[in-house]
């Protein structure tokens, strides 16, 4: 028996009846071939208490009803034979309903008896819709009729009885809203990753934020949410295991009528029938229509749908789940953390727009048997019939003057950044009448903003202008003071530090051109015995080359002025670039390969928190920058506290606004050598 601590013990007393051992969940989920909600409805009909002798005797019951009643590969013909023999049998399956227009009927489908022509009344279909869209587990009822088994194509077998593996009452959310009042938020927070399996203890924050984030479509209409990660961390299990609400759709194709309306018999799709519809395996997911990606776009933004002259409304909320090929940095490296979606979806600006939240999947753990609980939680049709009937709240209100958006998000920002926040506080808080806590508050909205921001990033990387401005930021309260908001894959190891890099590395950044856009860079040049100059880069990059071309000719030329007394040519320089946005061609680097050079050579740091710009030809002048506004915003997005720019930007950062140009130290520059000068340490 496993010790109580404290939080059992406070549930205990109010959820009485609501709980089950999640060690026992495990057991019988792995003996038998039903989702864990399947085998925890009937822990929480027979097994809910804390007593050890009732949860023994409740253990029985369900072994011996599991045992019973759940068809495992080999003996389906042996359960066939019971209905026949006694003229009915019970069983737990999936069930499946399509209409066969040749007889006007409706066909059952149970997987587990390998039976696809099973006889069910058109009654039992129009009070279980969401047998047509996909089923769900029940107890069913299966008779035989010898007499119809006698018939020319005569179907025997036949559906009496459903019900459905769901909770039958609805007085749910009160009890949970009385069991919160007992409890501080981290204990909350603890019984809530308990009832889904995992052990509070053994998860940091981050970690801990982003399991919540993956409950969020349950309790919150219309949401959408992408989860991009590594293999094993269990993203499609909550969607399959522990809510009946919930459909998953496995790689493949996905058609219009499945997902939204069939238009041939009016049936209502699964956005429709259930709460949350997950995608898993995203990369591998088509529509069987070109316009399938439309409809889903116009859904995602409205909660509407058409198809013919009716218009639809559904609340299912859409979650797209993948894995990635490679790990974060590099993904930024190479292009952008939509990249794994389908090709029809990934550089889609207006369909990311839609994307309420971005889920950081490489935060969550791999699931292994030390995150595993062995404590008590919430049942699991009782957790998920509270997060259902959560879904008509809002906590939006709770914002009102106690928090203010920055000027950086927009509309669809906004909205994005509200219902996330919702969802967070309706699982934090399920009872509406509760006082939010400042911290939790803050919180909610902290996280809301980087998921939201982790959209717009991936946006600004492909290019278009409007998604420029990303420094979301929120004040608390009328007297706070604006705090920003960044997303931690921005500022990895590689980011702009504040202390001064190695002699001959430079931060630059490159101002694009007509086919490329601005991008950060990092030159990094080792300096030796020999001559010349070697770039390690394979493939070379052609611009790169021509500017560390200009940059060389330039040292050769005015030594004296750069490097005094110092011979370039009785070295060797081995040079090396680094691109960190999906701009790889290291475009216009003159002045900052020259400055690394020299860097090298004199065995001098460059200042921490630096970025040069700026191009040069081989006769030392220094070319106009044409975008200087673009470049500080995104030197200040980068971390950097100081700005090189040659001196005829000047002119052009008219339209740098007030609030950018406090962020950041720019400097300008008249040439190489003075350039050189306000970059080297002191």
């Amino acid at each position: 028996m496993i010790q109580l601590d404290d939080i059992d013990k406070k549930a205990a007393f109010i959820l009485e009846g609501y709980l089950v051992r999640k060690d026992l969940v495990r057991t019988f989920s792995r003996q038998f071939p039903v989702p864990t909600y399947v085998v925890e409805f009937l822990l929480g009909r027979y097994c809910a208490s804390i007593d050890p002798d009732e949860i023994n005797e409740g253990i029985e019951i369900v072994q011996r009803q599991l045992l019973d009643r759940t068809v495992k590969a080999g003996d389906e013909e042996l359960f066939k034979s019971r209905a026949k023999e006694k003229g009915s049998v019970k069983i737990i399956d999936l069930i499946t309903v399509r209409l066969d227009a040749k007889t006007d009927s409706y066909l059952a489908t149970l997987p587990s008896l390998r039976l696809r022509d099973a006889r069910i009344g058109s009654e039992l279909v129009s009070r279980h819709e969401r047998m047509l869209t996909g089923g769900f587990f029940a107890e069913i009822t299966l008779v035989y009729d010898p007499v119809i088994a006698q018939e020319k194509n005569g179907r025997p077998f036949g559906i009496e009885a459903i019900r459905e593996i769901q909770l039958s009452s609805r007085d749910v959310l009160t009890k949970l809203a009385e069991a919160r009042k007992l409890m501080t938020t981290d204990e909350w927070k603890s019984l809530l990753f308990r009832s889904i399996g995992l052990e509070p203890e053994k998860l940091s924050e981050r970690q801990k934020n982003a399991i919540l984030l993956r409950i969020a479509p349950f309790v919150e209409r219309n949401y959408n949410i992408v989860e991009l990660g590594p293999r094993g961390t269990g993203k499609s299990h909550l969607f399959q295991q522990i809510s009946p609400y919930s459909h998953l759709i496995s790689g493949g194709k996905a058609t219009v009528a499945q997902m939204f309306v069939n238009n041939s018999n009016g049936q209502r799709g699964l956005v429709c029938q259930y709460d949350v519809v997950c995608f898993d395996e995203i990369s591998g997911i088509t529509f069987d229509q070109k316009d399938g990606v439309n409809i889903m776009k116009g859904y995602m933004e409205s909660g509407e749908f058409s198809r013919g002259k009716e218009s639809i409304r559904a609340d299912g909320s859409l979650v797209m789940v993948g894995n990635f090929e490679v790990d974060v940095e590099h993904q930024q490296r190479i292009g952008h953390l939509f990249g794994p979606l389908p090709q029809e979806m990934r550089d889609d600006t207006a369909f990311m727009d839609r994307i309420h939240a971005y889920l950081p999947g490489w935060d969550i753990p791999k699931i292994n048997k030390e995150l595993l609980t062995d404590h008590f939680g919430l049942v699991s049709d009782f957790l998920s019939e509270c997060w259902s009937q959560l879904r008509v709240q809002s906590r939006v209100n709770s914002l009102q003057n106690r928090v203010f958006y920055g000027g950086a998000l927009s509309g669809r920002d906004t909205n994005a950044v509200n219902k996330t926040v919702s969802a967070l506080l309706k699982l934090l808080y399920p009872d509406p009448s509760m006082d939010i806590l400042d911290a939790d508050l803050e919180w909610a909205v902290r996280l809301a903003m980087e998921t939201r921001r982790r959209v717009k990033e991936q946006q600004k990387r492909i290019g278009s202008a409007e998604f420029r401005n990303t420094h979301f930021s929120y004040v608390m309260g009328t007297e706070g003071v604006e705090q920003f908001v960044s997303t931690p894959e921005l500022h990895s190891e590689n980011s702009i530090g504040g202390d001064p890099l190695e002699p001959g590395q430079v931060w630059t950044i490159s101002p694009g051109g007509m086919d490329e856009h601005i991008g950060l860079y990092r030159i990094e040049i080792n300096e030796g015995p020999g001559a010349g100059v070697k770039i390690l880069n394979k493939p070379v990059p052609p611009a790169f080359k021509e500017s560390m071309s200009f940059a060389e000719q330039n040292l050769y030329a005015r030594s004296p002025h750069l490097v005094g007394d110092k011979d370039p040519r009785q070295h060797e320089f081995s040079v090396q670039v680094r691109a960190f946005d999906a701009a790889k061609s290291g475009a216009k680097l003159g002045v900052a390969s020259l400055i690394a050079l020299c860097s090298a050579l004199l065995k001098k740091s460059i200042k921490g928190g630096i970025i040069i710009v700026g191009e040069l030809n081989l006769g030392g002048s220094i070319e106009t920058v044409h975008n200087p506004v673009s470049i500080v915003e995104i030197a200040i997005e980068k971390g950097a506290s100081k700005l090189l720019l040659p001196v005829s930007t000047r002119k052009l950062l008219v339209d740098l606004s007030d609030e950018m140009a406090t962020k950041i130290d720019i400097q300008f520059y008249s040439d190489a050598r003075d350039a050189l000068l306000k970059a080297l340490v002191e």
